[in-house]
């Protein structure tokens, strides 16, 4: 039996195979080895996972998730995995090349992951080849969400937009100015706040203001990181919840740039599930 986990932002989808079939799927809260100690990802395990699974059937287990890039962090979630699957062979990847693999299984492409935060590589049909660095959403991340929500309130707040869009969000969010500083600048995981936007920013979408803000987030996202990648014969997909609640404008961005978007999906773990069987 495999057991193939593919975690994002806010939760991890564990996917358990036998014979190239899947025989369930179960939903825990997400896994980031930034934001959480081994101890952590260990009670989460026990409490969200174990009472679903037979630790001692998992033959292979195939984990990818954020900041699992980086060999410490991978440390801090593979620790916490041999704890309660001892005798199973486990590999741990980035979210990224699961998001490649989920997109193009063997063949090679470029990968893009548009959610929380951005990303992207050129992937050769087993592993990452090329990587522009996505920088965060400080310095980078473009057309992510918290890039778009950061975008959003800073237009809102310079009256850059409509005043019954502004008016509509502190009214929708309970949210004045003031408040909006305090979470970005004083509180804890300010992109997953900014992040929280995107819904309102799809819902608003025919409004040609909002739908600008996105054009052109998505627009810096294509020049400033997909096109430094060599795209001849190559299909292009993307992976995440932002690119998938906006993909319409995502394709007339691509289109302008002469780019053509193979795929776009919400997540990529039927492509895992594929891969590995």
């Amino acid at each position: 039996m495999k057991l193939i986990a593919y975690t994002g932002s806010s939760d991890t989808t564990w996917s358990i195979t036998e014979d190239a079939k899947l025989i369930r799927q179960i939903i825990t809260p997400g896994i980031n080895p930034f934001y959480q100690s081994t101890g952590e990802i260990q009670e989460l395990i026990l409490s969200a996972l174990l009472p679903h699974i037979e630790c001692q059937s998992v033959k292979e287990l195939f984990f990818y998730g954020a900041g699992c890039s980086f060999p410490e962090k991978k440390v801090t979630v593979e620790d916490a995995l041999k704890y309660y699957f001892p005798d199973t062979k486990i590999q741990i990847e980035s979210d990224l090349l699961g998001a490649a693999r989920g997109l193009f299984q063997h063949e090679q492409g470029i990968a893009c992951i548009i959610g929380t935060g951005s990303n992207s590589c050129h992937y050769d049909g087993n592993r990452i080849v090329t990587n522009i660095s996505p920088l965060g959403f400080i310095l980078g991340d473009e057309g992510s969400g918290a890039v778009l929500g950061k975008q959003l309130l800073a237009d809102c707040i310079k009256k850059q937009l409509p005043e019954w869009i502004c008016e509509k969000l502190y009214d929708e969010f309970e949210l004045t100015q003031e408040q909006i500083m305090d979470k970005v600048y004083t509180h804890p995981f300010p992109s997953k706040f900014l992040a929280s936007f995107t819904g309102f920013i799809a819902e608003h979408i025919e409004e040609p203001a909002i739908f600008n803000l996105v054009y052109d987030s998505f627009d810096a996202f294509f020049i400033r990181n997909v096109m430094h990648y060599d795209l001849t014969d190559m299909q292009v997909g993307f992976v995440g919840s932002v690119a998938f609640m906006l993909k319409d404008p995502l394709e007339i961005a691509a289109s302008e740039r002469n780019i053509f978007i193979s795929q776009v999906l919400d997540n990529p773990v039927a492509g895992l599930i594929q891969f590995h069987n």
